[in-house]
């Protein structure tokens, strides 16, 4: 039977506990991890949030009645235990913080018994995530997982703190919003009050943090949960924490300087990590031209070389096929690699066409100097010659080519080296590579809607030189848009605003809306913008992701406290799940069954 606390007060987390309390009259509670039982002695090794302790129970010490209940004791007993700090008297656990001490218990009550649980309650688990995450509340009692979430709390009042040391106001902005058709898919909300009106739930506080600009707050700053409904990865959950801010007459310098100066504050208190200063930047087109993608690893080689011009004139039809259509030919160096079995490369070319590509091309300079290639026929030796030398080639190295539309080459490439890499175990997982990326395009031509689409969003200020081709040459247009990457994953990203109503009506031209369907989605902001808005400029960081890279965790969901799986269900509640016809029909909706194809 589970017994109170009643008369007892806890002294000390067990893990707090050293040589300094030896002598020292303590009670600890907390959960039992293993018990021991040698006879006319018990081990008992507790555990709680700061750590594990070890506790003895002597019938000599503690009496014949708490050494029976010592007895009983099982993993995941809740317990509370009054005793006397000691040195310990067998060997040292040097991979303990506490294994210099001990405590001689004289007093335990059992506070809650524990069935078995369904799997151990230990760091670096081998349970499967299923499993782990149907029972969460038993997974976050791990070790590792709990200081996973202490460090992300110390992180989040590390940003509060130095975000008002900089001036900046914390301000909340609302959960039930208006929906607006740009950017990924919203959560709905159904009204009770409104029937047929639906809330939508934030992307992010984009608009409300533009209104506090409009308002005169100047700096503003916000820890906010937001909702996209859009396929999840590893890196991805239907629910994220960002850290969202906004600044008044500030332009791209401004905000990059007060949030890298942020995340090196948190970087150095969170994990003693000493960020350089300034980051290094990188426009958008020398990223995509070296790296094949706009959030570069930057911790190995392997950049794209552009070998259009070398093989313009050559005999592979592959190669001048995609020069023609307006493509290009790209390649990578995996250097050393040139006796890479074929298996491998095949593996490869099938990662590649995951990508997009139609194949991939590929040509081993052997270490005795001739060539072993899937095109070398198509091309005479000194076209040969020339594309080895344009892409720095050696003996032993392997050269992979990919010829399509540049997006696509840009795509494949891109993600064959980060996957090389990691085949050949070449990431040095210690190293925290940041980089800015700037000057992102300001359009990107949508495919489906046969239209521009923002890349950014609809409220992003094009460069000051690029004005001129807002409406004559929208693909050339960049914008004042800007992105924060580490090791090859986007941080977060930003951007300075239109304050002035003509470029954002020209902008929403670009885009498509007419004035009255831009005036339905977002009157209410370019109505504030009537009343004298500031230029501001403002940023966004996703917390889950920054504290994921920090904690070298593979997802984020080895730092949320509650996350969701793939399909975005909870395993643990069993959400989303149904409701039944009343609440249905206060809400004044039906559930369609679709008709199923024959």
């Amino acid at each position: 039977m589970a017994e109170s606390m009643r008369g007892l007060k806890r002294t000390h987390r067990c893990g707090e506990l050293s040589t300094a309390n030896v002598g020292e009259v303590v009670t600890v509670m907390g959960w039992v991890q293993k018990q021991r039982n040698k006879g006319g002695i018990i081990f008992v090794d507790m555990r709680d949030r700061a750590g594990l302790l070890q506790v003895i129970f002597e019938e000599s010490d503690c009496g014949a009645e708490h050494f029976a209940k010592a007895e009983k004791l099982r993993s995941e007993f809740v317990i509370a235990v009054v005793g006397k700090v000691e040195r310990r008297s067998g060997a040292i656990n040097e991979n303990l913080a506490t294994g210099e001490i001990e405590i001689r218990a004289t007093e335990v009550r059992i506070l809650s018994e524990a069935e078995t649980p369904p799997f151990p309650i230990e760091a670096d688990s081998k349970t499967k995530e299923e499993l782990r995450l149907k029972y969460r509340y038993l997974d976050l009692r791990r070790p590792d997982i709990q200081q996973n979430l202490m460090l992300r709390s110390k992180i989040a009042t590390t940003i509060r703190k130095f975000m008002s040391d900089e001036g900046f106001l914390e301000i909340e902005t609302p959960i039930l919003n208006k929906s607006t058709p740009e950017g990924a898919r919203d959560y709905l909300v159904p009204s009770r009050v409104h029937p047929g009106c639906f809330y939508a739930l934030p992307q992010s506080p984009q608009i409300f943090k533009q209104l506090l600009m409009c308002s005169g707050y100047d700096r503003y700053f916000q820890i906010a949960k937001c909702f996209r409904d859009e396929d999840l990865r590893a890196d991805r959950q239907p629910e994220f924490t960002q850290v969202d801010l906004e600044m008044s007459f500030v332009d791209v310098d401004d905000v990059i300087d007060a949030t890298e100066r942020m995340v090196a504050n948190v970087c150095e208190e969170a994990i003693g990590l000493k960020v350089q200063l300034p980051i290094q930047r990188m426009t958008y087109a020398e990223a995509m031209d070296r790296f094949g993608s706009d959030k570069p690893d930057t911790r190995f080689g392997f950049e794209l070389v552009d070998v259009s011009e070398v093989v313009a004139n050559c005999g592979f039809g592959v190669f001048t096929g995609a020069l023609e259509n307006g493509g290009s030919v790209r390649g990578i160096n995996i250097k050393g690699q040139a006796e890479m079995p074929r298996k491998k490369i095949d593996a490869l070319v099938e990662f590649a066409k995951g990508y997009g590509a139609k194949g991939l091309a590929y040509l081993s300079v052997m270490p005795d100097g001739t060539y072993k290639s899937s095109f070398a026929k198509f091309m005479t030796e000194e076209e040969l010659q020339a594309l080895v030398s344009a892409m720095g080639g050696e003996a032993g190295d392997l050269l992979l080519f990919a010829a399509d539309k540049s997006k696509i080459v840009f795509s494949v490439l891109g993600a064959l080296r980060c996957e090389i890499a990691k085949q050949l175990d070449m990431i040095d997982n210690n190293q925290f590579n940041f980089l800015w990326i700037t000057e992102f395009p300001q359009f990107e031509w949508s495919e489906e809607d046969e239209r521009f689409v923002a890349m950014h969003h609809p409220f992003t200020m094009p460069m000051d030189e690029d004005l001129q081709y807002l409406t004559s040459d929208p693909g050339r247009v960049r914008a004042k848009a800007y992105d924060i990457v580490l090791n090859g994953v986007e941080l977060g990203g930003g951007s300075v605003r239109i304050f002035q109503s003509d470029i954002q009506e020209t902008m929403f031209e670009v885009l498509g809306f007419t004035k009255e369907a831009a005036y339905t989605q977002f009157g209410f902001l370019l109505d504030a913008f009537k009343y004298g808005v500031p230029p501001h400029a403002g940023l966004a960081i996703g917390l889950d992701r920054f504290v994921m890279l920090l904690v070298k965790a593979d997802n984020i969901r080895e730092v949320i406290a509650f996350p969701k799986v793939k399909d975005a269900s909870c395993l643990m509640t069993e959400a989303p799940g149904t409701v039944d016809d009343k609440q249905l029909e206060e809400l004044m909706l039906s559930i369609v069954k679709a008709e199923s194809e024959e």
